[in-house]
């Protein structure tokens, strides 16, 4: 599956495809912005393509990527399973926990509690 464009209740999203390259670079995520420009409000990306560097919060990657998206307006979700990496850091855990509670940067476990998310925010 390539990254496709979907509405997700009422939102146009850019689903990306787990398969895909691995976000490494902040020049991987402007890619990313870029496509999203065909239209997307919200980067839906798997968890599993962003680098472990991104998790690692000292490496500082996680937060020039996400303010990136902010710069762009654009929302990014992180969708996928990180109870390992939240599990290994507090610092990620706070982390997880504000970005959740703004509107940018989600951390979800699924397509639907993207959903759910897009729902609540209409």
């Amino acid at each position: 599956m390539a990254d496709v464009m979907q509405e997700r209740a009422g939102v146009q999203v850019m689903v990306c495809d787990p398969d895909g390259p691995p976000v490494a670079t902040v020049e991987d995520a402007l890619d990313l912005i870029g496509a999203a420009f065909l239209g997307a409000e919200v980067v839906a990306l798997p968890a599993g393509r962003l680098d472990e560097d991104f998790f690692s919060l000292g490496t500082r990657f996680a937060g020039e990527v996400m303010q990136k998206f902010v710069n762009y307006r654009l929302r990014l979700a992180v969708v996928g399973d990180i109870s390992a990496h939240l599990a290994a850091s507090s610092a990620l855990r706070a982390l997880v926990s504000e970005s959740n509670a703004s509107g940018h940067v989600w951390f979800v476990p699924d397509l639907e509690a993207l959903d759910a998310r897009l729902r609540a925010v209409a």
